[in-house]
């Protein structure tokens, strides 16, 4: 019987959707990175399994196609027909089964550090009995240890110390009901039902599925391409975080079909051109679009609204600071004026226009910071309420 599993959602509804299915001993956050710059361009999912982070914990033993049957019907909740799917290690033998046994719900796989059978099986056995006699910090040092490069762990301590915290917060029957779901996997056999176009990810220095054992899922499906990240353990997906990440999407990108990314970039832009300009700017300029300039307007909102200002690098009110900045300097005076406005009238401090302004001064010229200043105050002027004047006889 499936449970509903904890999750995280971010990005654009209407993008193509991205379900991320991490490792055994895990919670959602190992994602962190990839969440933060998938969610730009695509609606991202991150799971916790069953008997992991926040999601239920029945009693085990578990079977890979419990947790396969948890994610469909997560899948079916969110009313997804089909999703990206992303799993590391646990999660990429997860997603094997579902690209397996539920062709149709899986746009593209993308498998990292994992395997298609975690034989022999009596150590995940001893470590579940391990797990439910003495807990799970018992194991949770050696677990990180497989985790990262010598290298990493020597150069990093908090993040390692993060990550056993992580394992250590792993409910003992959750954890070693998975490795129960572990020790009786063998996907082998249903390789060549997979039909998704699958990404596979290697770590060159990961001791638990070596580049060899991640090459034999790539022997067997027909659709696939293989790359290894160096240096990389267990975790490739933290210690070579900008590597995989750009990997996983392009991966899907190319999967997409081009009108659905232009759909989405244009919803996502949509939505950022609203949050930034208010609804009743944005509503005027639709209003007066014309088949003339609506090429244009198509243009702004996918690539400057929903590419550049919903890129996770720099929050709103920083890229509203320096978009002032810019228009200053180049003395645009109707795009400055609009931006002006619109920082306004979402609550920006007339005190830190002052600083951009006088800022800009500086760097490009007094008369542009003058002609900013100008409107600003007339600016400041016409959104301050007005006193009501005494009607009083």
């Amino acid at each position: 019987m499936s449970v509903a599993l904890n999750f995280q959602q971010s990005g654009n509804p209407a993008a193509p959707a991205v379900v991320l299915l991490g490792s055994l001993g895990s919670d959602l956050s190992m994602w962190q990175p990839q969440i933060h710059a998938l969610s730009n361009r695509f609606r991202v999912i991150a799971v916790d399994h069953r008997g992991h982070g926040q999601s239920p914990v029945p009693a085990g033993p578990y079977t890979v196609a419990d947790l396969g049957g948890d994610v469909i019907t997560l899948l079916d909740s969110l009313e997804l027909e089909s999703a990206h799917l992303v799993g590391l290690s646990l999660g990429g033998a997860v997603s094997q089964w579902i690209a397996a046994h539920h062709p149709t719900r899986v746009d593209t796989l993308t498998l990292l550090c994992t395997s298609s059978q975690f034989a022999p099986a009596q150590p995940w056995i001893d470590r579940a009995e391990a797990v439910r006699t003495d807990g799970i910090a018992s194991i949770a040092e050696a677990v990180v240890g497989r985790w990262f490069t010598a290298g990493l762990t020597e150069q990093d301590p908090e993040l390692v110390a993060r990550h056993i915290a992580m394992v250590k917060a792993t409910p003992d029957e959750g954890y070693a009901a998975c490795c129960e779901a572990l020790s009786t996997w063998d996907g082998r056999a249903d390789l060549a039902r997979i039909v998704a176009p699958t990404l596979l990810i290697a770590g060159e220095q990961d001791a638990a599925t070596p580049p060899a054992t991640v090459a034999a899922i790539a022997d067997g499906i027909a659709d696939s391409v293989m790359h290894v990240v160096n240096p990389g353990a267990h975790l490739a997906s933290v210690e070579q975080a900008g590597r995989v990440t750009k990997l996983i999407a392009a991966h899907i990108s190319s999967h997409t079909p081009a009108v659905a990314q232009r759909i989405a970039a244009v919803e996502a832009g949509m939505t950022v051109r609203r949050q930034i300009l208010g609804d009743a700017h944005v509503d005027r300029s639709i209003a007066g679009s014309t088949e003339f300039t609506a090429p244009f307007q198509d243009f702004i909102t996918r690539t400057a609204w929903g590419d550049i200002w919903s890129r996770p690098g720099l929050d709103h009110h920083t890229r509203r600071l320096l978009t002032l900045a810019i228009l200053t300097a180049v003395g645009n005076e109707h795009e400055l004026d609009m931006h002006i406005r619109a920082a306004l009238r979402a609550g920006t401090d007339p005190d830190e226009l002052v600083e951009v302004f006088l800022h800009t001064a500086v760097y490009a010229g007094v008369p542009n910071s003058n002609q900013a200043f100008a409107l600003g105050k007339q600016a400041l002027a016409d959104l301050t309420p007005k006193p009501e004047e005494n009607t009083t006889p």
